[in-house]
């Protein structure tokens, strides 16, 4: 992957995983069939840099701190190394940047544990627009909360978002909504015409 990657110009900034539960079990004739492995639901996504040095802040998608760093924070940390040989010291009880850096494991604002958030959503305004409407639902949605932590981490308000493949335009939505410019591009018009839905039109 990464030689691919290196190969096309760009650079594997960051690994970084979606938890999908609405993935199916696939393929059907080694999980339902055969039952010979378990579901995968775990989708990987690489974030891609033309640079070795991307545009990102990730204090721009800071999490809320947890009870317990909350609770170090108030108590204090004892200074101490630790078995893995890492050195703990006084500044990890300090709480003054605002939130805790996520981790490359993609979390929902309102949950503790990693997104758990299926593609699978039948009652959106988009979905039921498209019902209403008899136009064909693209088949591979992702949630919003997904481009919306990395429009957030690698943009600025008024920077450009260009999506390649935009399906039914989560991202263009998405980035409209925090204030950024954005370009879509899709090879099938009537995807394209059904993402209008998620503008309201």
């Amino acid at each position: 992957m990464i030689a691919l990657v290196e190969e096309l110009g760009f650079y594997l900034a960051q690994e970084c995983y979606w938890y999908n539960p609405a993935k199916m079990p696939a393929p059907a004739e080694w999980v339902t069939v055969r039952r010979v492995r378990i579901k995968d639901s775990v989708e990987h996504v690489w974030w891609l840099s033309k640079t070795p040095f991307p545009k990102a802040d990730n204090r721009r998608v800071l999490r809320p701190y947890s009870a317990d760093m909350l609770r170090l924070a108030k108590r204090g940390v004892k200074t101490t190394v630790r078995p893995s040989g890492h050195s703990i010291t006084s500044s990890f009880d300090k709480i003054e940047s605002g939130g805790s850096i996520p981790s490359n494991v993609l979390e929902d604002q309102n949950a503790n544990d990693m997104l758990i958030v299926g593609n699978n959503s039948a009652n959106d305004p988009y979905t039921i627009r498209c019902k209403k409407s008899g136009v064909k639902i693209h088949p591979a949605r992702f949630p919003a909360a997904l481009p919306e932590f990395f429009v957030k981490l690698l943009t600025e308000e008024g920077d450009l978002v260009v999506d390649p493949f935009a399906g039914s335009n989560t991202t263009g939505a998405v980035a409209e909504r925090l204030g950024r410019r954005w370009i879509a591009l899709e090879l099938l018009e009537e995807y394209l015409e059904a993402s209008k839905f998620r503008f309201g039109g």
